[in-house]
């Protein structure tokens, strides 16, 4: 605080237009929001989203279909995936396009699921939908439930 008349340092024995290390010091805080959508808990990649188009395709009412990914309490290593076609989605569902295709997660579902790619083979072997999940620590051999 300058006293009155205080033009500078002359008063306080500093050069004028000097300032002390307490009035040099600057505190930022920062905080960071993500207004943007949430990353979605399931990408599809490209053969699955042209498989579950083809099979929405076939579907009566395929207007108003989305494939509904959802994780379950069960199967032998804790919980197993679900996946069907469905026309209702809830305000806490988590929803993203992929091309054409529509993709709805539960709130719950999409915590266990945060990461995972769906994909589908169509081989001599292993032909389907596989859910590649980097949040599962344990799968069965059916490749159908984790924990």
């Amino acid at each position: 605080m300058k006293a009155s008349g205080d033009e500078g340092g002359a008063a306080s024995g500093r050069p004028s237009g000097s300032r002390s290390d307490e009035e040099d010091a600057v505190t930022t805080i920062s905080t960071s929001v993500n207004i943007g959508k949430k990353p979605a808990p399931v990408t599809l990649s490209d053969a699955a989203t042209i498989k579950v188009a083809e099979l929405i395709a076939k579907e009566e009412g395929a207007e108003n279909l989305a494939l509904r990914v959802a994780v379950k309490p069960g199967g032998c290593s804790g919980y197993s995936y679900e996946m069907f076609f469905d026309t209702e989605v809830m305000s806490d569902d988590v929803v993203r396009e992929f091309g054409t295709v529509r993709v709805v997660v539960d709130a719950a579902s999409a915590e266990l699921l945060t990461g995972s790619t769906l994909d589908y083979s169509d081989g001599l072997q292993d032909t389907g939908f596989h859910i590649s999940n980097p949040n599962a620590t344990r799968t069965c051999g059916c490749g159908s439930s984790f924990s």
